[in-house]
């Protein structure tokens, strides 16, 4: 499989965005509708599952099968770690879902929405209340301080400037950035940048919180930090979902599933 379907910045998302500029850039293509109310529970669901994927499989141009038919449930509150060498998948797993690329087949299932049949500002409207993204690159905006570049962050949950902004500075204080608030990425350490992105990803209290290597850019030292940030705010209620081709890493997780080929090949639990 090609290497290059493991990086969420390159590839367009379904509507003309990047996966990362689709989840974190104010709507300029489709914008959000109002957040829908979740579905009624599916005879046999689980009403406590936050996110399930149902033999969903994922075809590129060119024949790249990057998932097959790959089914998977993460339960409310539950950590888990994705890992896998790249091309393996998991970048794609994590896009489907977190609704920035739609599956060729199969059923996916987000915080008791059934996601397959909404439209593009329904998906937009899901994704600004119920889900947080934490990138490997940061995608912070330069010229913005921190305290603006959290509260960008939350423009689509329609909320007035003032509360965004009070939201995200308890969101900085909650990640230990209260002194940096009005600084600027480049007068950050790689470190408090992805502090920044992950207060941005929690600001608005979302239900899941997925990250895509987040640690991939820091030094060993700031990586452990994040992930014990990570694992201390998922603790406090949301369902955390972390891609990796760390094995330390996962294995510091109560959940590790494996991926290779597109497919899962190990599920354990601690």
């Amino acid at each position: 499989m090609n290497g290059e379907h493991e990086q969420i910045a390159e590839r367009p998302d379904h509507d003309g965005l990047t996966g990362a500029a689709a989840a974190l850039s104010p709507p300029s293509v489709v914008p959000p509708t109002r957040q829908p109310a979740a579905d009624p529970p599916r005879p046999g669901a689980e009403p406590d599952v936050a996110l399930a994927l149902s033999e969903v499989s994922k075809e590129y141009p060119g024949g790249i099968l990057a998932l097959r038919a790959v089914s998977v449930e993460v339960r409310i509150g539950e950590q888990v770690a994705v890992v896998g060498p790249s091309g393996s998948g998991k970048t794609t797993l994590l896009t489907v879902l977190g609704t920035l690329e739609r599956p060729t087949s199969g059923s996916v299932v987000v915080a008791g929405r059934d996601v397959v049949g909404l439209t593009d500002g329904e998906l937009a409207g899901l994704r600004a209340h119920e889900i947080g993204f934490v990138f490997q690159g940061f995608h912070l905006q330069e010229s913005m301080t921190a305290l603006d570049n959290v509260a960008n962050g939350m423009l689509y949950t329609g909320s007035p400037a003032r509360e965004r902004r009070r939201a995200a500075r308890a969101a900085l204080e909650r990640v230990g950035l209260a002194h940096r608030v009005t600084h600027r990425p480049t007068e950050l350490s790689g470190g408090e940048r992805q502090r920044v992105a992950i207060a941005r990803a929690i600001a608005k209290r979302p239900l899941i919180i997925l990250a895509d290597e987040p640690t991939g850019n820091l030094d060993s030292t700031s990586g452990r930090e994040v992930i014990a940030l990570l694992h201390e705010l998922a603790a406090e209620g949301a369902t955390l979902t972390l891609i990796t081709h760390d094995a330390a890493i996962s294995e510091r997780f109560p959940r590790h599933i494996q991926m290779r080929d597109g497919e899962v090949v190990g599920d354990e639990r601690a």
